[in-house]
């Protein structure tokens, strides 16, 4: 039933980290797979990787800016007449900005904000337009375990999580009646290129060890298997919810 051979999938912010991950793990579930970024240079590496591994016409791309209405609405316009209908959307696209609350400025605010949660509505609407109409479709919203939990220095990150688990839900509750699966994941402590600096801390990364009861970083690969079960007929009744990937995190104190 996770068998996805023949859907197209579009995988935003897909060029490293997380997206990346999922792009690989849905080709290898028999997805095509539009990879999406904004860095060029990043965006034909990992394209051209992933074509060396996989049939070269199953990984296609797609470079647009999720907080551009037009950009996005472009994107998907082509990828739809270009590859074919968008089956698929994982919404994985997302920045981290550390700096207390009291000194952050409006801009990074709104940065962070725009593509981490209007990008999730903007790409979201876009594809659900011909998922509607088609009468199927699957979105996944990549969230966060700051989604339900705080911590210093990472507001407005932690304001765009918990943003993202809510529009999940709002999406779900408009959609569902029309055959789309709106469903989000919410990662723990993920080991990639934004928490390298983290990681490189041996307060921090004590800390999260301790703090997870699985006694360690998640890693990109931890979000595969849910990832591929949303996307998947096996989860058709699977919808408005968040799915903790956290070791456990969430669930003590």
């Amino acid at each position: 039933m996770a068998e996805l051979t023949g859907r197209r999938a579009l995988v935003t912010g897909s060029s490293r980290g997380i997206g990346r991950a999922l792009a690989e793990g849905l080709l290898e579930a028999g997805a095509d797979v539009v990879l999406n970024g904004v860095d060029p240079a990043r965006l034909t590496a990992a394209a051209e990787d992933l074509r060396a591994r996989f049939a070269p016409d199953r990984v296609h791309v797609a470079r647009f800016d999720v907080r551009d209405e037009d950009s996005v609405g472009g994107g998907v316009e082509a990828i739809e007449s270009r590859i074919g209908p968008i089956d698929i959307a994982v919404n994985s696209a997302g920045i981290q900005h550390r700096v207390p609350l009291i000194d952050l400025e409006l801009a990074d605010w709104r940065r962070v904000l725009d593509i981490n949660l209007t990008g999730v509505f903007l790409v979201g609407r876009a594809v659900a337009r011909g998922m509607i109409a088609r009468g199927r479709g699957k979105i996944v919203n990549i969230a966060s375990v700051q989604a339900d939990l705080a911590r210093p220095t990472i507001g407005a990150y932690t304001a765009s999580k918990g943003g993202v688990r809510n529009l999940t839900r709002a999406m779900a509750a408009e959609w569902s009646a029309s055959g789309v699966q709106v469903n989000a994941l919410a990662p723990g402590y993920i080991a990639t290129e934004m928490t390298a600096a983290l990681r490189a801390d041996p307060e921090f990364d004590g800390w999260v060890k301790k703090r997870t009861p699985a006694g360690r970083w998640g890693t990109p690969e931890d979000l595969v298997g849910p990832a591929v079960w949303l996307c998947s007929s096996a989860s058709d009744f699977v919808t408005g919810q968040t799915i903790f990937v956290d070791g456990g995190m969430t669930t003590v104190v």
